[in-house]
């Protein structure tokens, strides 16, 4: 099964380390600003909880996290993805608010896909500006999982990835696709 998926949410909430971590088992201190997208694979093997295990070819969408630039280029981004990874950063309240403008412009370009959240920068929970309330919150209007997540440290990324490509395949197969 080829999946789609874009990683959505503000400049520097982590979205390219989280895809280093995931697809490289590498990680960067050093911020690098995306700009437009950056394209990778990963292959991965699900074993859903009913029916035989999936073979999934996960194409990840890294997208520039600036709103205009979402807003400009948003159908050739978001066009044909089956997933998206919407990525807050801990440290930042604004990047977990910010994150449903992302969901909805992904939404308004192919209907509503499954999604995933990822708090970002676990590493850095002494400097937390919110908490798993306010996570709750933020997702439960798209009846989506969320993750406390850490490129740096590796925490919770593959679980994330694989958490959303379940998700998909399960989507897939009540639509007969």
């Amino acid at each position: 099964m080829k999946v789609k998926v874009c990683l959505v949410g503000e400049h520097a909430v982590g979205k390219t380390s989280l895809i280093r971590r995931y697809v490289l088992e590498e990680f960067d201190d050093r911020y690098i600003v995306t700009l437009g997208a950056k394209v990778s694979k990963k292959e991965m093997l699900l074993t859903p909880k009913s029916g035989p295990p999936v073979q999934m070819d996960m194409t990840i969408w890294d997208i520039m996290g600036s709103k205009g630039f979402r807003e400009l280029l948003r159908e050739a981004y978001f066009h044909g993805a089956q997933g998206i990874l919407a990525v807050a950063d801990i440290t930042r309240y604004d990047t977990l608010e910010d994150l449903d403008s992302w969901v909805e412009s992904v939404f308004r370009t192919v209907g509503e896909i499954p999604v995933a959240f990822a708090v970002n920068k676990l590493d850095l929970r002494d400097q937390a500006a919110f908490g798993e309330e306010q996570v709750k919150q933020a997702t439960e209007a798209f009846n989506a999982p969320y993750f406390f997540s850490s490129a740096k440290t590796g925490e919770n990324v593959e679980t994330v990835f694989q958490s959303l490509g379940e998700t998909v395949v399960k989507m897939a197969s009540k639509s007969g696709a």
